[in-house]
């Protein structure tokens, strides 16, 4: 015989098996047995990251450590300034990433936040008030609305039990709970109606449990070791700069080991060459490129911060540039998580609700016009059965205690109140649509007094109550339609009450399919005057020869903003993917309505998806935009699979259930206001507005930064190829050395510095967001940057040289000639790059731009040339710079061999008429290949 699953078996079964009594519970000395045999009931946490060990991973980057190489050879040379300030740049760099990334990870400690601290358990027959974490498997709990259920447990007692479990499954409305075994051996989370699980909320009712599972074991213990078991991957920047990084070790040896070899064959002293060939390859290295990557980053936060997202993590700044696809939970995200009735069916009449969330603003209308309360007897009566068959309370959110009614009558031009439900989400739904009307519990409290109620509950699907009002006493009822049609004699129609015959309940079964057809959740309401001192105590008959009075259709709406951010996404080339923990035919409709389901796109649930290998699961993730009642685990898996196609994935959500594949992805953004701390601290990103919209905004920014980093890149490095040639073309001409390392570090890092960090800064193009996203594996030099480098590069070192000579040659064996020139050669290299940065800034010929658009790369610029001529004419400095004063003939020089490289390749830009492709234009959703 196969073993049965926990949820399949009857409550006699579980508590045999568990050997214990439901109305005893376990020993005190029984309970102790098995802590020690299951442990705490408490979720364990990961390695922690300390402080200290945060700051000491910022120096683990290969740019880091090829400055710390340049540090040591430049102590090793006596160049101490040189070796002070490189170390001066690397702990600045270590500093700002510090800063930024300083909020440790803290996901498990959240979870256990999660953990009612606080369980009501039987124990021997006694009710105690014990510490969460000392539940045991067999602990018999008793839980009441407001409750938040400390453990996996099994229900044995359920009373009008509904459970709010959004944050663990995504679904928006409170599911209904009962103590029947299920038959079904494999259900999704969502649909095992028998279980509670750990973290989750009771929403209304009341119900007593028997501890399945504790601590680890949950279904919230499952989520904490999948963030504790998920890697974090390597952003496309850390990779590219590893690269880099590479690129600049393999110069600067092969650069040593060629003027060595070089020297040698000339007959120079051996020791004398491998010196110079050292300083050359000092020369080589951009020192300070990662500071200025790294605060180029950090503006980038700050901007982001203005349009509403917060970074944690810095190198993913730029990783949003090259997200191909977006994964998005639905609830709460893609949607308000607010349940708003938007159509009404009274005997063959539709209507339409406008408003949404709870505000109760909005109106009722027929094709259009609004419908009169007063004239329409039917619409008056389901908005009363709506507001009286209730238990819900419509509150202001800066008051716990006014009710709808009251508050409204509070309400001032100086501030528009915010509104809230407390209860059961459908509940609210229908007291929002009454309000709307001005019909309220409150309103209503002087016609209407409730006597009894029987209440909601799985097997019965419906909610009546008993009101008593001046002409005497009545039942009004809610509930699915198809069970309400079935007690249902009589029909509201137009006003008058008619047999219900076989015609007009065929009418509103119709109606029913129609709106279930739009993804509503569909609610019946019916009535009933009673007569005289009729006994209500019979459920069968009080809730007989009903009135069936008409249909009201919810549904959780999208927010307004998010139709044209997912139209943008596609515009930029990125899909966007529902994952969500809703019904599928749900989440179908909303992915259509909100343009993500194209007509050719699949959906699957999370049964079908179970059953999918990992290879059959990757044959299909390209064509799957919707996944529905799904698990924490299915949407890790969703995750890895876009990944293995080659994807750069986006993972968005608010929910418990959404950590694991939030830290899986390579860019995980949470909800900030609706957002789990969970959540929050297993992402890169968070949108403190709740909005999907700021995530494109966020992309654009992203893209922006990533092409600001390849203009300094392409400005630092066309500098460092200068001072290469220039020095490595005047050794293999015999000539003394054009620059000093003192000169050289200054090129580096400050005339570099100032107009690099504008460049991070500068105004993305137009178009951005519209190319399709970067390949996350494509080279730092793509797309012709590598050209750019080398041959402006080659041009600057060229013109420095010749300056250099032309300076030199008018008396080659005096020592202060030499100097002069070695001045020229640094002022031509310096005002060279100062011009040459205002051709970095876009791809376009330098003529067709305007140069002054940047006003920080003007101000860095004008910086930079001030700074030079204080380190040529200050006394002071000339010795520690090795420079003296210019006269006329040497700014003459300087100036025309300084604009030659950028006039001659603004002329070859416009002489060619070509641009260089940037132009990766979006097709529909095109692979994005990632970085092995």
């Amino acid at each position: 015989m196969e073993q049965k699953m926990w949820h399949q078996l009857s409550s006699e079964e579980l508590l045999h098996k568990l050997d214990v009594e439901k109305e005893l519970g376990l020993s005190a000395e029984e309970a102790s047995k098995r802590r020690e045999q299951y442990g705490k009931n408490e979720l364990s946490e990961g390695k922690k990251i300390s402080p200290i060990a945060l700051f000491l991973n910022q120096f683990k980057d290969l740019m880091v450590l090829v400055l710390a190489g340049a540090t040591l050879v430049s102590g090793i040379l006596g160049e101490y300034l040189d070796a002070i300030t490189i170390i001066a740049i690397i702990l600045l760099n270590g500093i700002l990433g510090f800063v930024q990334e300083f909020r440790a990870e803290r996901s498990l400690r959240a979870l256990k936040e999660l953990s009612a601290p606080m369980a009501k358990v039987l124990r021997a027959g006694r009710l105690e008030h014990i510490s969460a974490s000392d539940l045991v498997p067999g602990d018999v709990v008793l839980l009441e609305s407001g409750d938040r259920i400390p453990a996996d447990l099994r229900w044995l007692e359920t009373n009008s039990c509904y459970v709010e479990e959004s944050a663990l499954t995504g679904e928006s409305v409170a599911v209904s709970k009962h103590a029947q075994a299920i038959a079904d051996a494999e259900i999704p989370l969502g649909d095992m109606r028998n279980f509670g699980f750990m973290g989750t909320m009771m929403a209304r009712g009341t119900g007593k449990g028997v501890v399945m599972r504790t601590g680890m074991e949950t279904e919230m213990g499952k989520i904490a070791h999948l963030i504790q078991s998920t890697e974090e991957m390597e952003t496309p920047l850390q990779h590219r700069l590893e690269q880099l990084g590479k690129i600049l070790i393999a110069v600067a040896l092969g650069l040593t080991v060629m003027v060595v070899v070089a020297g040698i064959l000339h007959g120079q002293p051996a020791m004398g060459m491998f010196l110079a060939g050292v300083s050359l390859a000092v020369a080589a290295i951009p020192e300070g490129l990662p500071a200025i990557v790294t605060i180029a980053l950090a503006l980038g936060v700050q901007r982001m911060i203005k349009r509403k997202a917060i970074v944690r993590k810095l190198p993913s700044v730029e990783t949003l540039g090259c997200a191909s696809v977006i994964c998005s939970d639905k609830t709460g995200t893609l949607t308000q998580n607010k349940m708003t009735v938007t159509h009404v069916w009274l005997g063959d009449q539709g209507l339409d609700v406008s408003g949404e969330g709870f505000e109760p603003d909005g109106q009722i209308t027929h094709r259009g016009r609004m419908v009169d309360l007063k004239t329409n007897q039917s619409l008056r009566r389901l908005l009363q059965i709506s507001a009286l068959c209730n238990n819900a309370m419509l509150l202001e959110q800066d008051s716990d205690s006014e009710p709808a009614g009251k508050a409204q009558k509070k309400k001032t031009d100086e501030k528009r109140p915010a509104w809230g439900i407390k209860g059961d989400s459908t509940e609210g739904a229908l007291l929002v649509l009454a309000a709307k009307l001005g019909i309220t519990p409150t309103s209503l409290s002087s016609l209407y007094k409730r006597e009894s109620e029987l209440p909601f509950d799985s097997e019965r699907k419906r909610m009546s109550v008993v009101v008593s009002h001046q002409g005497g006493r009545m039942v009004m009822t809610k509930g699915a339609p198809d069970v309400l049609l079935d007690r249902c004699s009589y029909v509201l129609w137009e006003g008058n009450v008619i047999p219900l015959t076989d015609t007009l309940k065929q009418k509103v079964k119709q109606a029913n399919e129609q709106m279930a057809k739009q993804a509503l959740r569909v609610l019946g309401f019916a009535y009933r005057e009673l007569k005289g001192k009729e006994s209500v105590d019979d459920e069968q008959r009080m809730e007989s020869q009903l009135v069936f009075v008409g249909l009201t259709g919810m549904i959780d709406p999208p927010r307004r903003e998010v139709r044209d951010a997912i139209y943008q996404c596609r515009k930029a080339g990125i899909k966007t993917v529902m994952i969500t923990g809703d019904h599928q035919l749900t989440a179908e409709a909303i992915a259509s309505q909100l343009g993500i389901m194209p007509r050719d796109g699949m959906s699957v649930n999370g049964s079908k998806l179970s059953k999918l290998s990992d290879d059959e699961l990757d044959n299909i993730v390209d064509q799957v935009y919707v996944y529905a009642r799904v698990s924490p685990e299915h949407k890790l898996r969703i995750v890895k699979s876009l990944q293995r196609k080659g994807h750069v994935v986006a993972m968005t959500g608010d929910g418990v259930n959404d950590a694991p594949a939030i830290k899986a992805a390579d860019i995980g953004i949470a909800m900030g206001i609706t957002g789990t701390d969970v959540t929050k601290e297993a992402s890169a990103l968070i949108l403190s507005d709740d909005n999907f919209a700021t995530i494109v905004a966020a992309i654009e920014e992203g893209r922006g930064i990533y092409e600001n980093i390849r203009k300094f890149i392409r400005y630092l490095l066309a500098s460092n190829v200068g001072e290469i040639l220039v020095m490595f073309f005047a050794m293999m001409m015999g000539l003394p050395l054009p620059l000093v390392p003192i000169q050289i570090l200054w090129v580096n890092l400050v005339t570099d510095g100032l107009p690099a960090m504008a460049l991070g800064v500068d105004q993305a193009e137009k178009d951005l967001m519209e190319h399709r996203p970067r390949s996350a594996k494509e080279n730092i030099f793509a797309r012709r940057l590598g050209w750019k480098i080398i041959s402006r590069g080659i041009l600057i070192g060229l013109c420095t040289l010749a300056a250099f000579w032309l300076t030199l040659s008018v008396n080659p064996d005096s020592a202060e000639q030499l100097t002069q020139a070695q001045t020229v050669a640094f002022a031509t290299l310096v005002m060279a790059q100062l011009i040459h940065v205002f051709d970095c800034r876009s791809s376009r010929s330098i003529f067709h731009r305007n140069i002054l658009q940047n006003r920080y790369l003007v101000l860095a610029v004008l910086s930079s040339v001030i700074l030079l001529l204080a380190v040529l004419y200050i006394e002071p400095l000339q010795p520690i710079f090795k420079t003296v004063p210019l006269g006329l003939r040497d700014w003459a020089i300087t100036f025309v061999m300084a604009g030659i490289p950028t006039f001659l390749m603004g002329i070859g830009s416009v002489m060619s008429g070509s641009k260089p492709s940037t132009k990766r234009r979006s097709s529909t959703y095109p692979p994005n290949r990632r970085a092995a």
